[in-house]
């Protein structure tokens, strides 16, 4: 007899660890005697009536996948869905058939997994009595609500490994080499990758950088015969009283802006004023893909399985987050419409500060 019918989908950018999250839903849920619906591409598959059922071979032997089986999108918002019509976009509000498509499948639950953008759709739903539950994914980190976000570990990790692989082609050319990893308007992967990675420069959105200032962590280095530098950049980082860069615009996006380029604009600029020879490097979308790391998958796992928990108790329209170390649960519509940045009294920041590293901000070496 199966006592639930529940359905799940991902949406947004993809994450390591969306697989992981899709197995411990799952599985906790085939252990109650549940029905589980996967949903192709996020909302798309909704509107679209793209669904499977979920069995246990599907989901075994997945934990250690990036990706997601199922499939995501991130343009498809049903209360702004884009569709082309010969050279031209045109939106349409399909959230009545999101609704129908979930009241005809007779679904008890609906988990969402996703970050800002995702839930903000979700919490449109729950307002409609679409009961569901949020699952928090971005590697970004800056999700309220959550002290961490699955995905964001093994994009650190990506990135570390990044930074220890350019510290031995720095030293050797005696080179400044400027790294620009993801995080949109947050600085967590920048900060925690370059604390991480010993970087002699860390440039994040939270704190505006002098170029002047920059440069000046690079001469002193170089005079103390440190003839190299580390520069990590987050793609949201920019100058004081300056601009973020915009490398593109998607209309159709939840979110159209696409950040990119500033470690470009930084190495000339660091090259030009100081005459040392720079490089950059764009880590973009590597951070997203491949193998979770194992804190991933264990949040993933923790994750899906509170989320079952919820369920089951029938608290709908709450989020599952980790606060202090402990599961708990949040309402979705605390958790998104603001972002969750780095405070510039972050214990990582005083600490790397203390170290040496400049945030652009001040100069030490």
């Amino acid at each position: 007899m199966i006592n639930k019918r529940i359905g799940i989908l991902t949406a947004g950018g993809d994450c390591p660890g969306l697989n992981a999250v899709i197995r411990s839903v799952s599985k906790n849920a085939f252990g109650l005697a549940w029905e589980v619906i996967g949903f192709e591409d996020g909302f798309q598959g909704l509107v679209e009536d793209r669904y499977r059922r979920l069995t246990n071979p599907d989901v075994s032997g997945i934990l250690t996948q990036g990706g997601t089986i199922l499939g995501t999108s991130n343009t498809a918002n049903p209360f702004r869905y884009p569709v082309r019509g010969g050279r031209k976009i045109v939106f349409h509000n399909y959230a009545d058939k999101v609704v129908a498509c979930v009241r005809r499948l007779h679904l008890d639950a609906l988990v969402c997994i996703g970050g800002d953008g995702t839930l903000s759709i979700a919490q449109r739903f729950v307002r409609r009595r679409v009961p569901i539950v949020g699952i928090p994914k971005t590697i970004d980190n800056d999700l309220s609500g959550t002290d961490f976000t699955f995905g964001f570990d093994t994009a650190v990790h990506i990135a570390t490994d990044a930074i220890d692989r350019l510290h031995t082609t720095a030293a050797s050319h005696h080179r400044v080499m400027v790294l620009e990893v993801m995080g949109r308007y947050a600085g967590w992967i920048a900060l925690y990758a370059g604390a991480a990675g010993g970087a002699d420069v860390i440039l994040i959105p939270e704190i505006p950088y002098r170029v002047d200032r920059v440069c000046q962590q690079v001469r002193a280095r170089a005079q103390h015969g440190k003839r190299f530098s580390l520069v990590v950049i987050a793609e949201g980082a920019k100058p004081k009283g300056g601009k973020q860069v915009v490398q593109r615009m998607v209309k159709a996006s939840t979110d159209p802006i696409r950040l990119g380029g500033i470690g470009h604009v930084l190495g000339r600029q660091i090259e030009r004023l100081t005459g040392i020879e720079t490089r950059v490097s764009v880590l973009g979308h590597i951070q997203r893909g491949g193998s979770p790391t194992s804190d991933d998958r264990n949040l993933g796992t923790l994750f899906g399985h509170q989320a079952v928990e919820l369920i089951r108790r029938g608290r709908f329209g709450y989020m599952v987050a980790l606060q202090n170390g402990a599961m708990t649960a949040v309402p979705i519509r605390t958790a998104v419409g603001k972002r969750k940045l780095v405070p510039r009294n972050h214990p990582l920041v005083l600490a790397t500060r203390a170290v040496g590293t400049s945030f652009g901000d001040s100069f030490l070496v």
